[in-house]
């Protein structure tokens, strides 16, 4: 059971007036992950930069960490990570 790192900077759009989650980017580290976020957040509403650890061969999700958080992420963001 091999787990796997992965830093992700998740965006967030308006759609009808609601915060909703857009695309998603690879990043090769967390402090990479973290700049491309808050360089994002100018153009977007919201960005957040995760932590993702997951078992490689099955994909089952260890854990998700927000590593930092720029312009409007929906409140209900942070429990919607340990939910998955």
């Amino acid at each position: 059971m091999a787990m796997k790192t992965t830093y992700l900077v998740q965006t967030f759009v308006l759609k009808r007036k609601r915060l909703v989650p857009g695309d998603r980017q690879a990043s090769p580290t967390s402090s990479g992950a973290m700049k491309r976020a808050e360089a994002m957040a100018a153009r977007m509403p919201g960005t957040a930069a995760l932590q993702i650890v997951a078992d490689d061969e099955t994909g089952e999700l260890e854990s998700a960490t927000i590593l930092g958080q720029y312009g409007e992420v929906p409140d209900d963001f942070a429990e919607s990570l340990q939910a998955a």
